[in-house]
């Protein structure tokens, strides 16, 4: 099934640079989220910095392009939305709950799932995946399964709390995500990418303030220490209107197959911030499978990458 958002045929220097930035930022979001939700309801703070991000970033948007760059038909808009809640709501909000039981780089190695639940996915929507393909998922469901084996780990301090679904929930929120991710390949989007970043985080971050609010989660603003308060404006500001425009440019100018490659940087920059910053500590068994993982989604990718026919460049099909 051929991609609604076709990759351009000769990528420039700008779609890889933005890949550089969604590699960097959000392999950075899961120890700023450690860091936010010591002291700020997951949902809250996760939902505030959309709605910020999404308005600072619908602004420039606004004027650098004009009014005309949200006009979009009632499906386009409807994609937008439907991100919004797959992407920044249900895939960033549970990980920032998960992540109250989960150590920030082993969220990440879960997270590195999501290319293989796109192949998942592609398949339950008739899409048959290559042979080599499904070896790799193979390969990626016994990672996860010695992820999920291993059980949360704490970190340094006792920060943490524990819960046994603490993984299972960082799995549900890659399923999100891959959703998300496949839905604004498939579907008619707004031709400005960073007008369709900008609903997403306004839509997914609505969501997540007013599920905070109605659940009765509400911060104490007078009780964040200087360290939640740099980390959520950091979240807010940089990673969020960088991060979210990236993403979205990166997916109008490269095959998604390339882009998915974001799935096996962001865990090594996530553990490694973990380590050094925050001290958390890995078991062997949590290692072996974090490694297992990001083995599958390289063959995952590597087995997807687009084939070209007559000289022209092929759908994306991850």
């Amino acid at each position: 099934m051929e991609s609604v958002v076709a990759p351009a045929r000769s990528a420039g220097p700008a779609a890889w640079a933005a890949l550089g930035v969604v590699y960097v930022l959000w392999g950075s979001t899961y120890l700023g989220n450690r860091l936010i939700i010591a002291d700020v309801p997951p949902l809250f703070a996760g939902g505030a910095r959309f709605v910020v991000g999404g308005s600072l970033l619908a602004l420039v948007v606004l004027a650098v392009a004009g009014r005309g760059a949200f006009r979009m038909t009632a499906p386009q808009f409807g994609t937008a939305a439907l991100s919004g809640l797959l992407l920044p709501a249900w895939g960033n909000g549970l990980v920032a709950v998960g992540q109250q039981y989960v150590a920030s780089g082993m969220a990440a190695l879960l997270i590195a799932a999501t290319p293989i639940y796109i192949v998942v996915l592609r398949a339950l929507t008739g899409d048959r995946p290559r042979p080599a393909t499904l070896g790799g998922v193979a390969v990626g469901l016994l990672g996860l399964a010695l992820l999920v084996v291993a059980g949360p780990s704490g970190g340094s301090g006792g920060t943490l709390g524990t819960a046994w679904w603490g993984p299972l929930l960082i799995l549900l929120a890659a399923l999100g995500w891959a959703t998300g991710t496949l839905a604004t390949t498939r579907l008619p989007v707004p031709a400005n990418p960073f007008a369709l970043a900008a609903t997403q985080m306004l839509v997914g971050g609505t969501i997540l303030v007013t599920t905070s609010l109605v659940s009765g989660d509400r911060p104490d603003l007078t009780a964040l220490t200087p360290t939640a308060w740099w980390a959520w404006a950091y979240m807010a500001v940089v990673v969020s209107v960088t991060g979210f425009s990236a993403y979205a440019f990166a997916l109008t100018s490269l095959p998604v197959s390339t882009v998915a490659t974001y799935a096996y940087v962001n865990p090594v920059i996530a553990v490694l911030l973990g380590v050094l910053v925050v001290g958390e500590r890995f078991s062997a068994l949590q290692l072996a499978g974090g490694g297992v993982v990001l083995v599958a989604v390289v063959l995952v990718i590597a087995a997807e990458r687009p084939r070209k026919r007559r000289g022209e460049l092929a759908p994306s099909s991850l």
